[in-house]
């Protein structure tokens, strides 16, 4: 199977999404921009972790970062969570097809009995 442009940025978002930090860091962002110092604030780790996880987190497009004066603040993304929910979407709707084909199925399997 080829991977294309899209299933790497989807590999990105879903591995930042899998670290509890991150999550954390997108939930603060979705109220407001905010400086790494800011981000960092609730956290009992380095500037650096916190850096760490703030690149993973630019690197899979869900956040950015800007400037203002002397300050370069965090924004959340928003686009690439769409992307995340899109595909979410698209598998539950299979999935649940295929449920429902199951569950015909087997009701016509009772019925022949």
């Amino acid at each position: 199977m080829t991977s294309t442009t899209e299933d790497e940025r989807l590999d990105a978002v879903f591995t930042a999404l899998s670290d509890r930090t991150r999550r954390d860091i997108l939930a603060r962002l979705g109220v407001g921009e905010a400086t790494v110092k800011e981000l960092a604030e609730p956290y009992a780790m380095s500037m650096q972790a916190v850096s760490q996880h703030i690149g993973v987190l630019e690197r899979s497009g869900l956040i950015s970062r800007g400037r203002h004066r002397q300050t370069r603040p965090c924004r959340l993304e928003p686009a690439a969570l769409e992307a995340a929910l899109s595909w979410i979407e698209a598998s539950r709707r299979t999935w649940a097809d295929r449920m429902d084909r199951l569950e015909s199925r087997l009701a016509d399997l009772q019925e022949d009995r």
